[in-house]
């Protein structure tokens, strides 16, 4: 009996590997960010490039300096310290002062992603957990927007009061608000990228704001009388309105924090549609998309546990 002198190497999975890198993704994403930064630069002027700038040159510093510090390898060029900050400045309002966003990606890179290991470690998304704690630590300048030199009330917050807005102004995003959140155009020119490129598909973003509009529809009544069930113009108002369409497109699909089952991934949709109902129909605020993504971000793993598939062979009746 002749034996085969053909020697096999075995390695762990995964076996089947994509040419296509972090670095490559985060470059995406930063390219599709930018329509909405561009229309966000338009719309609120040097502040809000001025805060852009700040809050992506200090994510970038924070891990460089962080990682020389530890001794760490360098990865700023995976472009992921990029996205952070460039999510972080889109979800500032121009007027608050520049510090208060460098602060914020400090927070963000430091706390909320290096501290738990780094890139693919963090259990929510970095730009959230930092507005987070910027909401809780300055909660009067992140609520106070001013659109063409006056301040005032977001659509949200108008429709929260029982009164109406344009929704072709919120489409455009002629609209006060955060720097990234206004323009509905701006915002879907970059989730065409991001689903051209392969980077994302529809499951996620499309759970969410589909079970958002049918739970907007269903108890927007209970919120607003004057509102009829299911309400074509209310419930576009709130799919227009805020921060839904920047967090479903660019915040909720993070690789790290969402779930990686095709079933979990329906769960954590319906999940962030029913908690950002919740918030903004129910809550004290008229907004409620950051914290609905980091909760949903801290149940990604139970989510992964009922959802994963179970071995083939494995799991059947006795």
């Amino acid at each position: 009996m002749v034996l085969s002198e053909n020697k096999f190497m075995m390695s762990s999975s995964p076996h089947i590997r994509s040419k296509t890198t972090s670095a490559n993704i985060m470059q995406i994403v930063t390219a599709a960010l930018l329509p909405a930064a561009a229309f966000g630069v338009y719309n609120f002027g040097l502040p809000a490039l001025i805060m852009l700038i700040s809050t992506t040159a200090s994510a970038v510093l924070t891990e460089l300096i962080y990682q020389k510090l530890m001794h760490k390898k360098v990865t700023v060029n995976d472009f992921s310290a990029v996205v952070t900050g460039l999510l972080l400045g889109l979800n500032m309002p121009s007027s608050a002062p520049w510090w208060m966003g460098a602060l914020g990606s400090v927070f963000g890179i430091l706390v909320v992603k290096q501290l738990f290991g780094g890139l693919g470690q963090n259990i929510m998304n970095p730009a959230l957990g930092a507005r987070c704690f910027l909401l809780i630590s300055f909660t009067g300048q992140m609520t106070t927007f001013i659109y063409d030199g006056v301040s005032g009330p977001t659509p949200l917050a108008v429709l929260k009061s029982g009164g109406t807005v344009d929704t072709m102004s919120m489409l455009i995003g002629k609209i006060p608000g955060t720097i990234g959140e206004t323009s509905v155009f701006a915002i879907m020119l970059g989730a065409v990228i991001l689903i051209l490129t392969g980077v994302i598909d529809l499951r996620i973003p499309g759970t969410y704001l589909a079970t958002f509009a049918v739970f907007v529809g269903i108890f927007g009544h209970f919120q607003n009388p004057d509102i009829g069930f299911f309400d074509p113009q209310y419930i576009t108002a709130h799919l227009c309105g805020g921060g839904i369409m920047l967090g479903a497109w660019f915040m909720a699909t993070d690789y790290v924090t969402s779930p990686i089952t095709k079933r979990g991934q329906i769960v954590y949709g319906m999940l962030l549609g029913i908690l950002t109902g919740l918030f903004r129909l129910f809550g004290g605020s008229a907004e409620g998309v950051s914290y609905a993504i980091i909760i949903s971000n801290l149940l990604v793993p139970l989510i992964e546990r009922v959802t994963l598939p179970k071995p083939f062979g494995k799991g059947g009746e006795k």
